[in-house]
């Protein structure tokens, strides 16, 4: 019994190992792992390592040893190095469950699925129990009987890192069923035992993510009584399945997400569960643009391969990516914007990738080689800003469309501001205030807007600001000159029509004195 047999395959033997008895397969890295107790307890997963350990033990070893190293710990992570990570490292040395709550797009999910890196590469279970049980601490009766039966030779299996994670996004038509588990009818006819029988249990997600880390996301959404089951596993490690009393004292992290709002309502959550709960961490956006700028760089699709017969480089510039993040920062700023639902960090990554998708659009059909996105590419990701915005009762009566041009415009002022800010350009507005108009079109070839661009007066000059130089190619200069143009509208210096025709700026009338009389200075004295 526990023997391993070799797969051969062409005379070599094959990367795969399998119990006699049949199981899990598991790859070459596993190869020289013990495949029976016996053979367990006298290797480096001996009974006195990890014996008594439980799963938040282990998360706690692996974490002290992580900090003692300089590398971060959840590389990818942007701007939550001060706030968010030590509030997790504190609850997870202190054996804590945790809940994260925040609003959408603050990377909550995959923070704690990041908690997998604090797990050990391998982890042994008696081979093929449903719940992963510890082969020194059974819980689950059909393992009990099968250590007892067979001692030594029982067979040994083990769960990867991944493996050991399990989520569950909670909403309202999840059951007990589902979250703990259920008496299985066919089961019990099948092997002939009582109905009541602990074996005739199919168990749920919560006990399968035994000696692991069980996930759950949104969790006000749970119905009531699948909290009262949640909470009494985590304090009493017993449940009722169809009114019959089962013991299951699982080895969990529990872990959780949810909107602040909600998880504060009176009535979301119940008290008890609440209560058990050990630290709540609140998350955030970006604070500063940089941040905002680093999370979206990293994230966006901006590296792209194109095909041998039409190979085109993508150059972002660096103010186009600060316009679409500022566009963000001033949606959550904005009053027309619902805050209570929040301005994903989502939305300047897809922003960004439709930004580019529409440049490269643009130079496929110009035959350029060089794809610069521009302003006017921004005006045409609308599509991938009005669906992340919810919008007040102000907002929905100017329109979405409306709303987010408006953040575009005063997003491209603050940018234009950080490098034109003192910059003399009477040049360029006078050039349009003498009746020069300039209309750019979106499918318009760079060759043929820089040189239209050229005949403003001063506007090709202003570039050097940007550290650009003549010799940079049509599509670069042409993005940068229009930059200049729309920092100028959007400070009304220039005006610009919905058919991109830019003009002189509109200029303030002053309102007709009222003719009447002379009125006489007040001559008397004021007194306190």
């Amino acid at each position: 019994m526990g023997q391993v047999r070799r797969l051969v395959y062409r005379g070599r033997s094959a990367r795969l190992v399998q119990s006699v008895k049949g199981g899990r397969q598991l790859t070459k890295a596993t190869w020289d792992l013990p495949r029976t107790l016996g053979a367990l307890r006298n290797s480096a997963f001996s009974e006195d390592r990890i014996g008594g350990r439980s799963v938040k033990d282990e998360l706690r070893n692996n974490l002290i040893r992580k900090l003692q190293c300089p590398t971060p710990l959840f590389p990818g992570i942007v701007g939550y190095e001060e706030t968010v990570v030590p509030q997790m490292v504190n609850a997870i040395l202190s054996r804590h469950n945790f809940i994260l709550l925040g609003l959408r797009g603050q990377a909550k999910t995959r923070l704690i699925r990041m908690l997998t890196t604090l797990l050990d590469e391998f982890s042994p279970y008696v081979e093929g129990c449903e719940i992963h049980d510890h082969p020194y601490r059974p819980i689950c009766r059909r393992c009990r009987n099968l250590i007892q039966e067979e001692g030594d030779d029982t067979p040994i299996a083990y769960l990867t890192a991944e493996h050991r994670y399990v989520e569950k996004l909670a909403t309202p038509d999840v059951t007990i069923a589902d979250m703990i588990g259920d008496i299985d009818p066919i089961k019990a006819a099948r092997r002939g035992q009582d109905i009541s029988d602990e074996l005739t249990v199919h168990y749920g997600l919560l006990p399968r993510a035994n000696r692991g880390i069980f996930a759950i996301n949104e969790l006000p959404d749970l119905a009531g009584k699948i909290q009262v089951g949640l909470f009494n596993i985590m304090q009493e490690g017993d449940v009722q399945i169809k009114g019959y009393p089962v013991r299951l004292p699982l080895d969990l992290m529990l872990v959780f997400t949810a909107n602040p709002e909600d998880y504060t309502a009176r009535g979301k959550i119940i008290t008890p569960l609440k209560d058990r709960i050990g630290s709540e961490i609140r998350t955030h956006y970006p604070v500063t643009l940089d941040q905002g700028m680093a999370i979206t760089e990293q994230e966006a699709w901006l590296e792209r391969a194109f095909p041998e017969s039409a190979p085109i480089e993508v150059r972002v510039p660096v103010y186009i990516k600060e316009i679409v993040e500022q566009l963000v920062f001033l949606a959550r700023e904005d009053k027309r914007v619902d805050k209570r639902s929040g301005v994903s960090q989502r939305l300047p990554i897809s922003v960004l990738e439709n930004v580019v998708s529409n440049a490269e659009r643009r130079a496929l059909k110009s035959k350029e080689q060089v794809a610069v996105p521009r302003v006017l590419d921004i005006y045409s990701a609308l599509p991938s800003i009005t669906g992340k915005m919810e919008l007040e009762y102000e907002g929905e009566l100017k329109g979405g469309d409306t709303v987010a041009r408006e953040l575009i415009r005063l997003a491209v002022g603050k940018v234009y501001d950080k490098y034109f800010e003192g910059a003399n350009v009477s040049q360029i507005v006078q050039w349009f205030d003498i009746g020069g108009t300039l209309k750019l079109d979106e499918g318009q070839d760079a060759a043929a807007m820089v040189n239209a661009l050229g005949s403003i007066q001063g506007l090709m000059e202003k570039l050097k600001t940007l550290k650009l130089s003549a010799n940079e190619p049509d599509a670069v200069r042409a993005s940068a000159a229009e930059f200049v143009l729309e920092g100028l509208y959007a400070h009304r210096r220039i005006s610009r029509n919905e058919e991109r025709e830019f003009g002189a700026g509109e200029r303030k009338r002053e309102s007709p004195r009222e003719e009447g009389p002379p009125q006489r200075p007040n001559l008397r004295r004021q007194y306190n």
